[in-house]
């Protein structure tokens, strides 16, 4: 079973972009991050077209997550438990039925925490401290298990072309750094870094200062894998090529193949 993460940045810019990526690489189950658009307005004929069921949590503008998938979609759950009075649509979690058995999966799109000094990056902390009960909750299920998305968290300094740059990012900050440990810690598996644990890979290039065609990127696109998962981890890669599509997302598809 072939798992993907995309954050698309408006997927009605970019339907185009997503069902090209569908059809070539086929991935069984699709994780979008910030579709910039609310539900009714999602391109649901065309993904639909394609062969994939949806289960969306929208937002008009802003954030935004999706589950696309070949199976049945069931046991949605819209919206990060643990705080009610957080609108913000960032999180969608889901049950995946196939012939062989069940995985879940979870589109995340966590909040970037910029500027720092600002009530962002203490949401942002207190939404990891959320994920990270939840991720608790879920592992106890004992069952194949995909935390899919964008983290806008640089792991290490292994994971920035110039980890110096974001020195003063909230995405490099130790508070986040550690929170995303934590989470590792539960006992999940980063799915890149088992199949590529040395290599200067990214997922992101911003639009500006040509970051892109100097290779300029940063890794804050991850999957991470419930021991149940990563038992069954065959291979993870990065679409890299979609970056130089005409008028791109910033991020590029992140999959992995699980044997299912």
């Amino acid at each position: 079973m072939r798992i993907a993460t995309w954050n698309v940045n408006s997927v009605k810019q970019r339907t185009e972009h997503l069902v090209a990526w569908l059809k070539e690489a086929s991935p069984d189950v699709v994780c979008l991050q910030e579709l910039k658009c609310v539900d009714e307005a999602f391109p649901a004929l065309e993904i639909e077209a394609a062969g994939y069921n949806i289960a969306v949590h929208g937002q008009k503008a802003f954030n935004g997550v999706a589950i696309l998938s070949k199976h049945p979609i069931e046991d949605v759950v819209r919206g990060l438990p643990g705080d009610e009075a957080d609108v913000q649509s960032r999180y969608i979690e889901a049950v995946v039925s196939t012939a062989t058995g069940v995985v879940r999966v979870a589109s995340i799109y966590l909040p970037n925490g910029n500027p720092l000094g600002t009530e962002k990056f203490p949401y942002k902390l207190g939404w990891m401290d959320r994920l990270i009960a939840r991720a608790q909750e879920l592992l106890k299920l004992e069952e194949p298990l995909v935390l899919a998305g964008d983290y806008n968290v640089i792991p290490t300094a292994l994971d920035a072309k110039f980890p110096e740059a974001w020195a003063g990012d909230a995405l490099a900050q130790p508070e986040s750094r550690g929170k995303f440990r934590q989470l590792l810690s539960l006992g999940f598996t980063d799915a890149l870094r088992a199949c590529d644990p040395d290599g200067a890979t990214y997922t992101f290039w911003d639009y500006q200062a040509g970051a892109w065609q100097r290779n300029n990127g940063i890794r804050i696109d991850h999957l991470l894998l419930s021991p149940q998962a990563a038992d069954r981890l065959a291979d993870c890669r990065v679409a890299k090529h979609v970056r130089a599509w005409d008028k791109p997302s910033d991020h590029v598809p992140v999959y992995v193949d699980l044997m299912l």
